[in-house]
């Protein structure tokens, strides 16, 4: 009977790979909002305040790193089979 190979995930290595995609889909995120905060000419993100540019920055930056991170569990995954 053959014997089942453990997925990449699990292996200090795969932690390690699927931690680099998380920090560099929270940097493109932080690039992103940073961008679009220093590029809004009409002043809408700024007319909420401080409290609405952490917020679009620290959903922009969340919804960036989990993504990476998902996209990265399944490249890990893929690559395996």
């Amino acid at each position: 009977m053959p014997t089942r190979k453990s997925s990449g995930l699990m292996t200090p290595s795969g932690l390690l790979r699927l931690v680099t995609h998380a920090a560099m889909g929270v940097a493109m995120g932080l690039a992103f909002a940073l961008f679009l905060l220093l590029g809004d000419r009409s002043g809408s993100i700024q007319y909420g305040g401080p409290q609405a540019v952490t917020m679009l920055m620290t959903t922009l930056v969340l919804s960036f790193g989990i993504g990476a991170t998902l996209t990265g569990a399944v490249f890990i995954m893929m690559e395996d089979s």
